[in-house]
């Protein structure tokens, strides 16, 4: 493979990574409402010359270059979040504004950008010929800002779509991530009796029973487990709800939601106990539990989940990890940087639940994801798109042959 011809095309097709990618930015796609962008994704991949391009049940596009015997998956979420407040951005949000270095708008980082970079790999890989004995499908998933794995659980589970590893291609700030930690959205529910506020006494406070519980959280958050290279865990309560006859009574109910983060070795259960075991929840009888998600896709399709995303990690000595490097270093002439996310990702499901290895390289900055002014950086779309053409064939002639047998040791970051 001839690194700097990949390089240079890349850079021939900016502006129509970046023609592309404004034309997504324009298309308003939160989570649950991607069924225009993924059209226009359709179209992209079509005219630069995929061999096939399908829409799964749930609505995940799915476009195919190859034909050969080792399959390989790259992936962007398509999704967006909202706008947020509209008054702190300076550029419409979805018209964005462009020079010569940056695209502003929103989806530009977080990740529409990788999309547009993975769709001009495929036309380059046609064009110069990288073909080989690989199948490449590019991956553009729905509902990941809602419900981050969902759709690769559906695309692993019901599309059946097994890869050798998936590139993650959310933005990794110029370096490669091997992974970060998972999370989970946590309830927990305390019950009481209601009465007429002017003699609370009758009653019994659902809300000042969770006082404790607060405190207590706070405090379990200070002690949770380390980890050398993902960090620690984490908890934080997100948000605080109570049900009442009136605001002349006393609360019957009251539930907060917890966003736990997970680093290496820490489950579901394991979590969960921990709360369950802190002497305030015992006290007040505390109902602790996961919450789910059952929204219906922009397809009308509903696949139910618990809100459980594990942890994974790929270590550096894995065959996928010194790959992406070699590609980095070959193209741009210099070692790459290894990094986590800090956020998660779709990793959650495709290695986190199933083994399947992950890495991630993408055009964008952690920091731009969800801000107002959201930009990316054309020079790292280029980048990504040589990047995305290079590795499928570097994997099938050097690394395939030296890819563990079981994926079992992947599933264990302690």
């Amino acid at each position: 493979m001839d690194y700097a011809q990949v390089l240079a095309l890349a850079k021939k097709y900016e502006p129509d990574i970046s023609r592309f990618l404004r034309d997504m930015i324009a298309i308003p796609s939160e989570s649950c409402q991607e069924g225009a962008v993924v059209q226009r994704i359709k179209a992209e991949m079509e005219k630069v010359g995929f061999d096939r391009v399908t829409i799964d049940p749930m609505g995940n596009i799915l476009g195919y270059i190859g034909h050969g015997s080792h399959l390989i998956a790259m992936d962007a979420h398509i999704d967006t979040v909202g706008v947020g407040d509209p008054d702190l951005w300076n550029y419409d949000p979805h018209q964005g504004y462009e020079d010569d270095k940056i695209i502003i708008g929103r989806g530009g980082s977080d990740q529409e950008g990788g999309m547009a970079s993975m769709v001009y790999a495929g036309k380059i890989i046609k064009e110069l010929g990288l073909e080989d004995d690989y199948t490449l499908v590019v991956v553009g998933s729905v509902q990941e800002e809602d419900c981050d794995g969902l759709c690769w659980q559906y695309i692993v589970n019901e599309d059946e779509l097994k890869p050798e590893f998936v590139v993650i291609t959310e933005p990794t700030d110029g370096k490669i991530y091997r992974g970060h930690r998972g999370r989970m959205e946590i309830k927990v529910l305390t019950k009481g009796v209601s009465c007429h506020g002017s003699a609370p006494e009758r009653g019994d406070n659902a809300i000042f029973k969770m006082a404790p519980i607060l405190t207590e959280l706070r405090a379990l958050h200070e002690n949770l487990t380390d980890h050398a290279f993902l960090g620690k865990g984490s908890l934080t309560v997100s948000e605080i709800f109570f049900t009442s006859p009136s605001r002349c009574a006393v609360a019957d109910s009251c539930w907060i939601s917890i966003d736990r983060r997970l680093t290496a070795g820490e489950t579901a259960e394991f979590a969960l106990q921990q709360i369950r075991n802190l002497p305030a929840v015992k006290a007040t009888e505390a109902e602790v539990s996961l919450y789910g998600y059952e929204r219906p896709a922009y397809t009308g399709l509903v696949y139910p989940t618990e809100s459980y995303f594990p942890t994974w990690l790929i270590e550096e000595e894995h065959p996928v990890c010194n790959m992406v490097q070699e590609a980095y270093s070959s193209l741009f002439h210099e070692q790459a940087v290894l990094d986590k996310w800090t956020f998660s990702t779709n990793g959650v499901s495709i290695m986190g639940r199933y083994g399947i290895p992950c890495i991630g390289f993408g055009p964008g900055h952690e920091d731009q994801a969800h801000a107002p002014n959201e930009r990316t950086w054309k020079k790292e779309l280029v980048n990504a798109a040589a990047m995305y053409a290079a590795i499928p064939q570097l994997f099938v002639q050097k690394y395939a042959a030296k890819m563990p047998k079981s994926t079992e040791n992947l599933l264990r970051v302690d």
